[in-house]
């Protein structure tokens, strides 16, 4: 049977087993009281079983450890340090643990993909400055990556529906990038990447609101961990535009996580403590429903990854110009959403005030 038959077969096996495990792991959940009881931070209003990352986390790992056909000496690291990113989230969604303990489970899963998958930041290549080789930081440089992606997808899981669709949507960007714009060693990791898609798209059905199960902290961990690790196989030597296309992909997940790192600061705040001022609470704010946010979160999500693939066929002036022109849309859009709390408006002080001295160029300095 000719290759790409073959793995037709193995996404749609994998997202058929996603399916019918999703409601195997809803009943054990409800057994042993991984459930997600209402409160003034949730949207749910009945209590709603959780760790529903587990139907993704096996049915993945059944396809790829048994039916992809791929160097086992790559899944296999990956396997180990997702475990125990799994059974962090997993232990969570029964009792709540510490964050100082998830964070744990993650760095012990960063340092195994690190030290037995060889899998680590070592070089970055800047536009304008060359390469730039980081020796001793190349550990804490790539912790630091893998753990900040994973908090971003854990903490945009505020909705039904929605981490795991903006999960989908990254990965099949990832992996088309994978496929048509790196190089042919890629091509088993951009198979992973779509196989963990298509695990993602058989739990949605039951995650999406109404949700019958949630992602809990097993499936939110285990997507961010992934989407952080098989994003940085491309980031073996770190040029500006691997470095960048991953990070406008994620631009949803990520600036979300940075606005509230920063809304906490500015509050005085410790950066772990949890509130209802994210994108999806913001938005719902100005009066859409839960599934509007929803799928407005997952147009926006589509329209970065959209823009991420111009990157490739751009020139270097022309990335740097795109990526200019990103972040000052993220940040009035923060602004504006009132991310950063409704007193903190820098950008739209400045564009006030450049207004305002062309309007009345003898008042500049008033």
């Amino acid at each position: 049977m000719n290759d790409k038959y073959k793995l037709l077969l193995i996404l749609i096996f994998t997202s058929i087993m996603s399916l019918l495990l999703t409601e195997v792991v809803r009943y054990i959940s409800i057994k042993i009281g991984a459930v997600d009881e209402p409160n003034e931070r949730r949207v749910n209003t009945k209590p709603t079983a959780t760790a529903g990352g587990l139907s993704i986390y096996i049915s993945f790992f059944i396809s790829t450890l048994l039916l992809l056909p791929i160097n086992k000496e790559i899944i296999i690291p990956i396997f180990l340090s997702s475990t125990i990113v799994v059974f962090t989230g997993f232990i969570d969604d029964i009792r709540d643990i510490s964050a100082k303990m998830k964070m744990g489970g993650i760095l012990a899963g960063g340092l195994i993909i690190y030290f037995i998958g060889d899998l680590k930041m070592s070089m970055v290549a800047l536009p304008f400055i060359g390469e730039i080789q980081l020796g001793v930081w190349s550990l804490p440089i790539t912790l630091l990556w893998i753990a900040a992606i994973t908090n971003s997808i854990n903490l945009i899981d505020g909705l039904d529906g929605l981490a795991t669709g903006v999960s989908t949507i990254s990965l099949f960007t990832i992996g088309i990038m994978a496929f048509f714009f790196l190089n042919a060693d890629n091509i088993t990791i951009a198979s992973i990447i779509i196989v963990l898609a298509f695990a993602c798209i058989g739990f949605l059905p039951a995650n999406y609101y109404p949700a019958k199960i949630y992602l809990g902290d097993t499936g939110s961990l285990f997507l961010g961990f992934m989407l952080s690790i098989l994003s940085l196989y491309g980031l073996k030597h770190v040029t500006f535009l691997s470095l960048i296309v991953p990070l406008v992909i994620l631009a949803l997940p990520i600036g979300d996580t940075l606005y509230a790192i920063i809304r906490r600061i500015l509050n005085n705040q410790r950066i772990s403590t949890a509130d209802n001022q994210h994108i999806h609470h913001r938005i719902m704010a100005l009066g859409f429903t839960h599934k509007q946010t929803v799928k407005l979160l997952y147009a926006i999500t589509l329209t970065f990854s959209i823009i991420a693939l111009l990157y490739p066929v751009s020139t270097t002036l022309g990335s740097i110009l795109l990526t200019i022109g990103l972040i000052i849309i993220l940040q009035l859009s923060a602004e504006l959403l009132g991310l950063l709390g409704s007193n903190n408006r820098p950008l739209i002080s400045i564009f006030k005030k450049i207004l305002k001295a062309i309007n009345k160029p003898g008042d500049i300095n008033k």
